[in-house]
């Protein structure tokens, strides 16, 4: 594959000093809770009962598919936050926490008005939600246990559906990866914490169970292989064939029954950074329908993290920056084969030059993998400061620095229209520094989200397109957004993407209307489209979703979540791996009921 010389400008400068400057500047670390480094907020009169202050603890993330994300999205988008990274998620309870001083403080100083009112109810549920975090003593060597949820997903599915997000695309998406056939499908599990002082384990485990399914025929896996520049074996010993490629479902698929962690590290906190070890959510972008850059739509990787939790402000840097957040992580990726075992790492730095701007620079780095380059302090160094493409022999050298790729994002609520209406982007790009330094060879995912519509303080409206059919990816058959020329499976983990499900040369959008009943619960129409193109796959691929959802809690602490959706798909290559025309219709439904118990009560020790 050919590589671009990659152009420096104002996103490298940018990310360079904030590498630079973090070590030193760390311990200028503001009050956690103080927007653009003034004085934090009060919460004298939003929090009576709240008498331990959560920085001097350790606080486990929220985990990424929570309602409490689109719920403060949904405060600061109506003017009462102004201390949100939308593009840096996960954030822990207590960082929440802190936002929601400034939203208390405006809820009380704000006149009685519907808008208020709705403001009031999210208000109310989010800090119900964090309370059991925030009460009782506090001490250096305060413990907690908790169990904060425990859930069982039923999901039901008739017809054939797609789970390919690297080729065809995918009917669930945003699921971490988990397994899903036409039949019967379980997810039951539990999440939980214990701490002392700044230290944190936090687990969230689940048994999966999903049916059999036939999968890709033989010739449609052999074709997408030979795209992919990948080979396909067959079994010496059975006429079955082999998956060797996760990447590729290749019939028949057996049922799946097993347990996984879906989130399980430890943590310490340590001058508002968390620091920490395991398997955990991330999403960079502030898009609700997916991440170019991170989503949780793969299963999470085994990774090590420095996340700086809170805003922090430097003198004479943040006067033109504002605030700012940085985030790093480091782990291995599997299910590659072409090269086994690589390993990626990715680093994050957002910015706050005011109160309705948000920006932020990403770049991510897949290096290494067997018979390729040893993963060593050596080889992530070497990957960690290239910024420059290198010519085809160091690519096929052990001195290849990684597929390197590129992001920026933003959000901002726009003028005149602060309280009602915010525009957000978030962009990716491969072999180039950033999206703004190449914008035609970048995908995109631009949004518009209306926190409220005239008269119906309860309803709001969202929109996001998203492409990576790009003017360079046009004519490459997918071998450039999401691919590489060494890392054939490119940016996956155990066969699902972890960036947009739009995929390899797609795009489309989602669309969702929704009615709030309260804080935390809500009545919702979507749909969502996506199309391949065809010098990718052959004859190219439609899907169209439409669906509808309803979230309603009983006795406060159990929810009902019920979900139904109906697809359309078209993929003339689908079954044989040749395009046949007229290409037959397929379509499936799937209806989804979660049960979840949000219990209160936390043991303290």
């Amino acid at each position: 594959m050919k590589l671009t010389k990659c152009r420096a400008g104002f996103p490298a400068i940018g990310w360079l000093i904030a590498v630079l400057l973090t070590p030193a500047t760390s311990l200028l670390a503001e009050s956690p809770a103080a927007p653009h480094g003034g004085a934090a907020a009060k919460s004298d009169n939003t929090r009576p009962d709240t008498v331990c202050e959560p920085s001097l603890l350790d606080s486990p993330y929220v985990p990424v598919d929570s309602w409490i994300y689109p719920a403060v999205m949904r405060l600061y988008s109506m003017g009462y936050i102004d201390t949100v990274y939308l593009g840096m998620r996960p954030w822990t309870r207590a960082s929440i926490s802190h936002m929601l001083e400034q939203a208390g403080a405006r809820i009380d100083d704000a006149d009685e008005s519907p808008l208020n009112d709705e403001a009031q109810s999210i208000y109310e549920a989010i800090n119900k939600e964090l309370n059991p975090d925030v009460q009782g003593p506090c001490g250096a060597h305060q413990g907690t246990t908790r169990i904060e949820s425990v859930y069982s997903v039923v999901r039901g599915i008739s017809g054939t559906p797609l789970r390919d997000s690297f080729h065809l695309g995918q009917s669930i998406v945003n699921d971490y990866g988990r397994p899903y056939e036409n039949g019967f499908n379980n997810y039951s599990g539990a999440s939980g914490y214990t701490g002392a002082g700044r230290f944190l384990l936090y687990a969230r485990g689940e048994f999966q169970y999903a049916a059999s399914g036939a999968g890709y025929s033989l010739p449609l896996a052999q074709e997408l292989a030979a795209i992919d520049l990948t080979q396909f074996y067959l079994n010496s010993t059975t006429p079955l064939p082999v998956q060797i490629q996760s990447t590729i479902p290749v019939g028949p698929i057996a049922s799946v029954s097993n347990g996984r962690w879906v989130e399980a590290y430890i943590s310490t906190h340590v001058l508002n950074h968390e620091i920490s070890f395991g398997k955990q959510d991330n999403w960079f972008g502030p898009g609700l329908g997916g991440g170019m850059a991170y989503s949780n739509n793969a299963e999470n990787i085994y990774s090590f993290r420095i996340n700086r939790i809170e805003p922090l402000h430097i003198p004479g840097l943040s006067y033109l920056t504002g605030p700012f957040r940085y985030d790093f992580m480091v782990g291995s990726l599997k299910g590659h084969n072409y090269p086994n075992s690589p390993w990626i790492h990715v680093e994050k730095i957002g910015f706050r030059p005011t109160e309705n701007l948000e920006f932020g620079f990403e770049r991510s780095v897949i290096w290494g993998g067997k018979d390729h380059e040893p993963i060593t302090l050596h080889t992530f160094l070497r990957s960690f400061f290239s910024f420059s493409a290198p010519n085809g022999a160091v690519k096929n050298s052990p001195s290849d620095p990684g597929a390197r790729f590129g992001s920026f994002d933003f959000s901002y609520r726009l003028p005149f229209m602060r309280n009602w209406l915010t525009l957000y982007s978030d962009g990716e790009v491969h072999d180039d520094l950033s999206p703004i330094d190449a914008p035609a060879r970048a995908g995109w995912r631009p949004g518009l989200f209306l926190s409220h519509v005239p008269g119906a303080p309860k309803l709001d409206v969202r929109a996001e397109a998203a492409w990576t059919d790009a003017a360079v990816s046009s004519s490459t058959a997918g071998r450039f957004m999401y691919w590489e020329g060494i890392q054939h499976q490119g940016y996956t983990n155990k066969g699902f993407l972890l960036g947009d499900w739009i995929g390899r040369e797609g795009k489309g959008g989602q669309g969702w209307i929704t009615y709030h009943l309260s804080g935390n619960e809500w009545v919702q129409v979507g749909v969502r489209n996506q199309k391949v193109a065809k010098d990718f796959i052959p004859g190219g691929t439609t899907f169209n979703d439409i669906s509808f959802q309803v979230v309603k809690r009983i006795a406060r602490d159990f929810e009902i979540n019920g979900k139904f959706a109906y697809d359309q798909w078209k993929a003339p290559i689908y079954p044989s791996g040749v395009p046949t025309y007229p290409a037959s219709q397929q379509s499936d439904t799937n209806t989804t009921i979660q049960l979840t118990w949000y219990p209160e009560r936390r043991v303290s020790f």
